[in-house]
């Protein structure tokens, strides 16, 4: 076969082909792909691509959208003509599932690619095929309108996956039968678990490595090696859905519990920062942790943003002050690190004027976490929405440390912001800067 060849000998029998026999390979997906990128056989509603990064997830759903959307000719019709396309982010439904090298316009040969408005959010194809973006930051978008089928990338990172999901499935009602691919890596939400059990779901797994021929060495070397055999690689690169940690001071199922979509009224809002030293994107050292989190006038607290990035100082100091502006927030704490008055400096550089608080850890991450962690166990503290990879870090924190690479930069922040909040101060040594 073709496919399986060496790329060079590959290129060179390619060459010996005809002009349109080339031509016609070059868009013909079944060539190309893998046997676990290729649509699952028996009459399923759902196909779930469990697949580790790096896998072609995005090109296998890009491909099933053409091959449902397109007819043997351009003006053919397709077997579905209603499709709803659906990202973590509306940015990812554009630049990733939409524009991106993977994505649903690259995949197509010229006379059937679709016409693509992103000021409609739509895709029209030239046989009349629509598919509509959507995003799971607004899942009342999928609020009455209809489809036949549906692609949906990186679900268990939705921040509203529930309500976004649940949304859909109303609308999966047009023609004899919808069908919907969903291409993620995974994580142990709920609502992710329910449609792996479901009988109407078709389970494709894969890891990272079944496209080590596609990957550059350097992720290989970098990534791969850095993570594999760790917690997070199995679930990252192997695509397993791992159970909670024995013994972690944090719960999913605690969280998921008092899960919110919307926050009451806040009497306080803080934007807390964990200091890490990177000096930016081409650093190795760890996040900036940044997380806005709330006290309602329930006396309660919201976990309110997650905005961890990885910039140099000029950068995040300017993530942490927008924050600070979008929320309403009273003030900006931070840890004092790497140079104590650092991360003050930075702040005071963006905005002078913006009220700032130092907090000094007078026990180690582990004891300071443990109150934090105790008002979840109680039932004093929701998430509004859903922060993946916060909640990743929360619940890899055991009493013996933290068990997963590098630092928790984003449970830290959040650690400092609940504490302000809700913890007796004397819990800590703090210091008015």
């Amino acid at each position: 076969m073709l496919a399986s060849l060496p790329e060079r000998e590959r290129e060179a029998a390619l060459k010996s082909l005809p002009p349109e026999t080339r031509a016609y390979l070059a868009y013909h997906w079944p060539f190309w792909a893998r046997p676990n990128q290729l649509p699952p056989p028996g009459d399923w509603l759902t196909w779930l691509v469990l697949a580790g990064r790096g896998f072609g997830k995005t090109r296998c759903g890009s491909e099933w959208v053409r091959s449902i959307a397109c007819g043997p000719t351009p003006l053919a019709a397709g077997s579905h003509h209603r499709i709803a396309i659906i990202a973590e982010t509306a940015a990812d439904a554009r630049d990733v599932l939409v524009e991106g090298d993977s994505g649903i316009l690259s995949v197509h040969p010229v006379d059937f690619r679709p016409h693509y408005e992103p000021s409609k959010r739509r895709l029209t194809w030239p046989n009349g095929a629509v598919a509509t973006l959507y995003n799971a930051v607004e899942p009342d978008q999928l609020r009455g309108p209809q489809h036949d089928a549906a692609f949906c990338d990186e679900l268990a990172k939705w921040r509203y996956a529930r309500e976004t999901w649940d949304q859909l499935q109303f609308g999966l009602r047009l023609g004899n039968g919808p069908k919907q691919i969903i291409t993620t890596t995974p994580r142990p939400i709920p609502v992710l678990k329910e449609i792996l059990a479901s009988p109407t779901t078709a389970v494709t797994k894969g890891s990272t490595f079944d496209n080590r021929a596609n990957l550059a060495p350097s992720f290989l070397t970098q990534v791969v090696s850095k993570y594999e055999g760790t917690r997070l690689g199995r679930q990252e690169l192997n695509a397993e859905i791992l159970d909670d940690l024995p013994g972690a001071l944090w719960m999913r199922d605690q969280i998921d519990k008092h899960r919110v979509r919307e926050a009451p009224e806040m009497v306080r809002v803080v934007v807390s920062i964990d200091p890490s030293g990177t000096r930016g994107q081409s650093d190795d050292g760890d996040d900036i942790g940044i997380v806005v989190a709330g006290k309602g006038i329930d006396g309660r607290g919201y976990v309110l943003a997650d905005r961890t990035c990885k910039l140099s100082p000029a950068g995040w100091g300017k993530r942490a002050v927008s924050a600070f502006h979008e929320f309403s927030a009273d003030r900006i704490i931070a840890e004092r690190n790497f140079g104590g008055a650092m991360v003050e400096h930075v702040i005071r550089t963006t905005e002078p004027t913006v009220p700032f608080k130092e907090v000094t850890a007078s026990r180690g991450k582990v004891a300071r976490a443990e109150p934090v962690a105790a008002l979840y166990e109680q039932g004093r503290v929701s998430h509004v929405g859903s922060f993946a990879e916060l909640e990743d870090q929360l619940c890899m924190i055991a009493p013996e440390g933290f068990s997963g690479e590098g630092s928790p930069d984003r449970a830290d922040a959040l650690v400092w912001a609940l504490s302000e909040l809700l913890v007796d101060g004397s819990t800590f040594t703090l210091a008015n800067v």
